[in-house]
């Protein structure tokens, strides 16, 4: 949630790439950008980082859609089961 990420600067997120072989990649979430490129998320692969050591800034997509964040969710939960 915000509030840890904003008290200890660190955020768990998933990565996005545009590579096509993750088509057929069972933990790859297929969604189209605002540009209208084909890009997925890693579930599978949930990464932590100091966003404030990193300067990162929000993607300029700003955020995906309600049904794509869940399903990117879902499958985080297959692997981590924090929804049981």
């Amino acid at each position: 949630p915000r509030e840890f990420n904003v008290r200890t600067g660190i955020v768990i997120g998933l990565p996005m790439t545009t590579a096509r072989y993750n088509e057929t990649n069972p933990f790859a979430i297929r969604f189209v950008g605002p540009k209208g490129a084909v890009s997925y998320i890693l579930g599978h692969q949930p990464k932590s980082f100091d966003w404030r050591a990193h300067a990162a800034k929000p993607h300029p997509w700003k955020q995906v859609t309600e049904e794509t964040f869940g399903l990117a969710c879902e499958t985080l939960n297959q692997i981590i089961l924090i929804g049981s």
